[in-house]
Formats: C-alpha cells, sequence, structure tokens
C-alpha cells in the first residue's frame, strides 16, 4: 500500500525544525569556515580573497608549525586507542562478569565524564603543582625525590602529563558503551561457550569482543576524532605550551583566530580538522568493515 501525500508530509514538517537546526548550527558554519579560509580577514575590513594562499602558508610557514600540533594529535590519539580504549575494554568485560558492587564501581568510574573539564583541568593543575602538588608530595614521601618534576612545565613530561587527565575523565565513557554492549551478548551463547570447556580469555576472545566490534568501531572512531579536536583540558593545564609542546591544532587555532586576528587562517585549521576527522572516521570503518 502506497502511503499518501498527506502522511509523507506530515513526517516532512515532524522533521523540518531539527533540519532547519542541523543545517544552521552545524551544515551553514562548516560552509562559512570553507569560504573564509580562502581570505585574509581580521574580523574588522572586508574578507580579501587569496585563494589556497592561506593553506600553502598553513604547512609551509615556520611560525605557525601546524606539522608540530598535528604530530601531537595523532600521539594523543594513538595513547588513547591503545592504552585508553584497552583499558576500558578490560574493566567492561570485568564488570560485565557481575562482579560484587558493580553499579558501584560503574558509578565511580563514569564520574569524570559529569565533571565540567575545566573543573578536571584545575584539579590536575593542583595534582602535578611543584611545590604542594599531591603527586610531588607522594613521590618525596616514597624516598624518590629524584623522580620529582615540573610536571607542566618540562618539554620531556608535559604532554604525557596531560594525557593523564584525559584517560581519566573519559575511561568511564568508552568503559560503559563497551559495558553496555557485553551485557548484550546472548547469555546461552556464553553458556554453550563454557560447556564445551571454553576458558574465560577465549570467551572474551573469540565470542564477546567479535559481538561488540560495532561498540568498538564507535569507541575508536570518538577517541581518534576527540584527540584530533583535542582543546579544553590542554587549554587549562598548559595553552599549549611550554614552548608549544603540547600545542595541538585547536589551541593553535584558537590562538590565530583571538591573539593574531587571523580568521582566514583560523578558518583553515578548522577546515582541515574536519576533513581529517572526516578520513579517519571513513578508515575506521573500512578497517572494521565486515564481510556479510
Amino acid at each position: 500500500m502506497k502511503k499518501s501525500f498527506g502522511y509523507k508530509l506530515n513526517i516532512f514538517l515532524f522533521l523540518l525544525p531539527a533540519l532547519i537546526l542541523f543545517i544552521g548550527v552545524l551544515i551553514a558554519p562548516i560552509f562559512m569556515s570553507l569560504s573564509y579560509s580562502f581570505t585574509e580577514w581580521n574580523g574588522l575590513k572586508d574578507p580579501i580573497f587569496i585563494g589556497l594562499d592561506n593553506y600553502k602558508e598553513l604547512f609551509t610557514s615556520k611560525s605557525i608549525n601546524i606539522m608540530r600540533a598535528l604530530k601531537n594529535s595523532l600521539l594523543l590519539a594513538g595513547l588513547s586507542v591503545f592504552i585508553q580504549l584497552t583499558f576500558a575494554l578490560w574493566l567492561a568485560l570485568k564488570l560485565g562478569k557481575k562482579p560484587v558492587g558493580e553499579r558501584a564501581y560503574l558509578s565511580i568510574f563514569f564520574m569524570p565524564v559529569l565533571i565540567s573539564t575545566v573543573v578536571i583541568g584545575q584539579l590536575w593543575l593542583k595534582i602535578y603543582n611543584p611545590d604542594y602538588g599531591v603527586l610531588n608530595l607522594a613521590l618525596k614521601s616514597l624516598g624518590l625525590e629524584s623522580w620529582t618534576r615540573v610536571w607542566l612545565g618540562d618539554k620531556k613530561t608535559v604532554l604525557w602529563a596531560c594525557f593523564v587527565p584525559i584517560l581519566w575523565q573519559y575511561v568511564g565513557y568508552h568503559m560503559l558503551l563497551m559495558y553496555a554492549g557485553i551485557k548484550g551478548v546472548p547469555t546461552e551463547l556464553c553458556e554453550a561457550a563454557m560447556l564445551d570447556g571454553c576458558t574465560e580469555g577465549q570467551l572474551n576472545r573469540y565470542i564477546i569482543i567479535p559481538y561488540i566490534k560495532p561498540i568498538l568501531r564507535v569507541s575508536v572512531i570518538f577517541a581518534v576524532t576527540g584527540s584530533l579536536k583535542s582543546f579544553d583540558l590542554i587549554y587549562v593545564l598548559t595553552n599549549g605550551g611550554p614552548n608549544h609542546a603540547t600545542e595541538v591544532p585547536s589551541t593553535l587555532m584558537i590562538n590565530l583566530l583571538f591573539l593574531r586576528n587571523r580568521y582566514g587562517m583560523g578558518s583553515t585549521i578548522a577546515v582541515m580538522l574536519i576533513v581529517l576527522c572526516f578520513v579517519f572516521a571513513l578508515l575506521i570503518n573500512l578497517v572494521f568493515k565486515e564481510e556479510k
């Protein structure tokens, strides 16, 4: 039975407000950034069209050094995938076995996700403080005074010091996604495998993890694109310092936009980030692609 025109019109009218909001908040700003990326604009005078000059300068100028920022973002992405997601999967598998206090553990690990990133940044600033920070005080009390550092002022440690709060904040988010997927694994499938002599490790490897593969794909996409877009926590902790050691594309973009008034170049970085996130999402989908 063919659906009437009135029925289709009602569906369209119901979807129209969400569509207008989606176009106004997401699609239109993307096209505006794309158009500004081809101009030289200080935010006050009329934009001057300069073609691809911003893109050429972005990848050739030593004063901008986008490659260093991209390198830091890709390093954070790699750490997020191989450390954060691995730890989140381990927690989800353990909690999937229904240990005592399961709900309490879920709440504790998910709690950092609910806290404002600015608050988390201020909290870890206190932890890393070289004079009264908990980390250095703990090392001194254990007789490891030689290990103490100015954690956010040392180029050798600052990027790792920024990654730890990121790990702490978002591991609970990925854990909850994976935990929900594990809870969806059919009980009879696991019981049949155990009756056939399957160990817990084999059960996780050959049944549970393959079953939650779509959720793992989503978590990897979120981890990688989130690392490419990382801004707020790094901005609070270091603002890209010291000496640009923690510079990422987003902090570089803010610097160009609001400190140097280079709105065209800032828009160029924004477009680059959109393209990179889209490309990485496609690549991850290809890696996780399953044959029908």
